[in-house]
């Protein structure tokens, strides 16, 4: 080509460069709705190349306990200590904080929240994406579960906790269950679709804030069980059905009702780890005065019948409680987490810990092996959240 020319055609080509397909796999993740894209600011959370995925979950760390006295900030040390030490031995991909954060009818409303900054400190420090939910002593008068989530948010550059839509009972609309949301994790960053939906579920409880403080409702509002059938509907609608796609964990702090019923037919064989809480009242979500059928049914109906390859539900609360055991009224697996904080009950023997939750692969119907690991190393309680258990 004469120099003349060519020069032509090179400036022609930066006036007009030649238009580039951009990839499909990029061109889809922008197609899809805000709605289903809650952290466009966020990395996004993907298994690793080996097709592994690993959750740690602290559960009722109960800071600010006794915050008057030597005793209380001693057990927040020990909680920090516990954390550090699972976290920096463990390497999570993914922390869940399931429940009483905080031991909130201990604390002043001048400093409730800045125990928050202390139970993300470690979090923040490792820069590990974590989320909550919060628990019955996280409403009380001089505390709120919305005033704990944004704090969490204000501090936490990789919190992925947020603040559930005012259609909720209790959403942003309130300050007493604003904890109840998903997080997606996909298999690669560029993927159109998640292979793993994490939701949170706010069962509330505790106290209102104020002089004239009233006890709340202490399980998720029926409200959430039209939430989300919305919320499936939306995600099969644009992802595709969830069936050989997406598998799924939930967590919530207070237990469902149904697992009453399952604790009395436990065997210690199938259903391994600590059995030492009684499950009665105010062990498990509200069962009302004239109905067995529990006032969370209409949440435990929806959950179950909308969220597909539910791998388990998983709880914190009862601090003596460590088994899993299979729910045959929905054939969902429900698990109990370990007491991690130095704070709230304890008894001689129970010691502290997390369960840890680890997929080894994206595929939905491959079960993650799940298993409670003490601040001392030593693990029990190891089972597969699979169709094989029990």
């Amino acid at each position: 080509m004469p120099l003349l020319l060519r020069s032509v055609f090179v400036a022609l080509s930066l006036l007009c460069p030649p238009a580039f397909a951009a990839p499909a796999a990029e061109t889809r993740v922008l197609a899809v709705p805000s709605a289903l894209n809650p952290y466009p600011r966020l990395p996004r959370l993907t298994f690793n190349s080996d097709g592994t995925f690993k959750i740690t979950v602290f559960s009722d760390l109960h800071y600010g306990e006794n915050a008057w006295d030597a005793w209380g900030p001693q057990q927040d040390v020990n909680s920090t200590r516990l954390m550090n030490t699972v976290l920096s031995t463990e390497k999570p991909d993914f922390v869940f904080l399931n429940g009483d954060l905080i031991t909130g009818e201990n604390t002043f409303r001048e400093n409730s929240t800045v125990y928050i900054n202390e139970i993300i400190a470690p979090l923040n420090q490792m820069k590990i994406p974590f989320c909550s939910t919060q628990g019955n002593h996280d409403n009380e008068p001089n505390i709120t579960h919305l005033e704990e989530i944004q704090r969490e948010l204000k501090y936490a550059p990789l919190s992925y906790t947020r603040i559930a839509p005012a259609s909720i009972s209790g959403g942003s609309g309130g300050k007493y269950g604003p904890g109840t949301y998903w997080v997606p994790v996909y298999t690669n960053k560029n993927d159109f679709a998640p292979a793993l939906i994490i939701w949170a579920f706010d069962s509330r409880g505790g106290f209102s804030e104020g002089s004239n403080s009233t006890a709340l409702p202490d399980w998720v509002d029926s409200s959430v069980a039209t939430w989300i059938e919305q919320e499936t509907k939306l995600m099969d609608s644009v992802w595709g059905p969830a069936d050989q796609t997406r598998g799924a964990l939930a967590f919530v702090h207070i237990p469902p009702h149904a697992v009453q019923a399952v604790w009395e037919t436990l065997n210690n064989t199938i259903n391994p780890g600590l059995n030492a809480d009684a499950l009665g009242q105010g062990s498990t979500q509200a069962t009302g005065e004239a109905s067995s059928s529990g006032k969370d049914q209409p949440f435990w109906d929806s959950l179950n019948t909308n969220v597909k390859n539910l791998h388990a539900v998983i709880s914190g609360h009862d601090h003596g409680d460590e088994w899993c055991a299979r729910e045959p009224t929905k054939d969902v697996i429900f698990c109990f987490d370990k007491h991690s904080g130095y704070g709230g009950y304890s008894s001689t023997g129970w010691g502290h810990g997390v369960r840890n939750i680890v997929f080894s692969s994206p595929n939905p119907a491959v079960g993650p092996e799940t298993w409670i690991r003490m601040e001392d190393g030593e693990t029990h309680a190891r089972i597969t959240l699979d169709q094989s258990y029990p």
